[in-house]
């Protein structure tokens, strides 16, 4: 007697469909990227590099380049200058970051909404975006000059005061002036990621019986969290490079009191002729920025990247 061993059909709903094949990789997708690198390495790294070998160079801009060594370095971390700089530049980083984030992140979330009326504001308060950071500094140099300026206008004469030439107060005038100027920016990072929180989130939480600072503290800010660390770094990042509005509005002064790092790697350079020394600070900058953008990137959990939508 013969056993079939044929076995019963399987099912259409049943059978697993067979993996599609990989596609083969044709290389475009590097190719399409070699521009992009190109870019960098000739507009980044080899200007980096420059300026790496001219740490150690004596050089003052026109004549021969010679060895120094180690003694721009020295002469950089020892200069006390140098270390007023230093913490002016961070004084004026956290400082900023204290102004601006609360704003931008309440004027993103109000203009986020659907009405008529933040969509006129919203188009008002992205005005400074459209205005370079020269004129921005010419005009509010112009506004706070104690003869000409505001104060010179019915009912604000307590404006009248040298705001640009008090060494107590202009630091402070200056982190105005660069809060004016960048908070719609952040603003609208703020707008974009508040726009882009499920709807349905709210609606569940409003059902709940919860209000509008109940929903703006457990479900906005945490929904923000990347948007946060990006506003952040940007923000914190970028305060090592203001030059052109402190250059334009206060020129470092009086004396030393806003003569941040990027504005002494300038004087260092092209008043004091030392080449070396700026490219000192130049690289200090440099590494300064990469560290702060590694950390707040690496320990904010911003790497990671998980899903902002959490609940859906």
């Amino acid at each position: 007697m013969t056993v079939s061993t044929a076995s019963a059909p399987v099912p259409a709903a049943a059978r697993v469909p067979a993996p599609a094949p990989r596609p083969r990789r044709t290389g475009a997708n590097g190719l399409l990227a070699l521009p992009a690198l190109v870019f960098f390495v000739v507009f980044a790294l080899v200007p980096l590099a420059g300026a790496v070998v001219l740490s150690f160079a004596d050089w003052d801009g026109l004549g021969e380049l010679g060895w120094a060594g180690w003694s721009n370095w020295a002469g950089v971390l020892t200069d006390p200058v140098t270390g007023q700089a230093l913490l002016l530049t961070v004084k004026i980083m956290v400082v900023s970051w204290l102004v601006q984030t609360p704003i931008s992140l309440l004027l993103g979330v109000f203009t986020a909404g659907t009405q008529r009326y933040r969509a006129v504001l919203a188009v008002l308060y992205f005005v400074p975006l459209l205005l370079s950071s020269a004129a921005v500094a010419i005009a509010f140099k112009a506004i706070l000059d104690p003869n000409f300026g505001i104060g010179g206008a019915p009912g604000l004469g307590f404006l009248a005061q040298d705001w640009l030439g008090d060494p107590d107060l202009v630091l402070y005038v200056v982190i105005f002036v660069i809060a004016w100027q960048f908070v719609p920016f952040h603003t609208l990072l703020y707008q974009a990621g508040v726009r882009q929180i499920p709807t349905s989130l709210y609606e569940a939480a409003t059902i709940d019986g919860a209000g509008m600072l109940a929903q703006f503290r457990h479900i906005t800010l945490p929904q923000l969290r990347y948007t946060i660390v990006t506003s952040s770094t940007l923000m914190l990042t970028g305060s090592l490079t203001y030059f052109d509005v402190v250059f334009v509005l206060t020129g470092g002064g009086p004396g030393t009191s806003t003569r941040l790092l990027p504005l002494d790697m300038y004087l260092t350079g092209f008043s004091a002729n030392d080449m070396g020394g700026a490219s000192v600070l130049a690289v200090i900058l440099v590494v300064a920025g990469l560290g702060l953008a590694f950390v707040l990137t690496r320990f904010s959990g911003f790497a990671r990247m998980s899903s902002e939508q959490e609940g859906l």
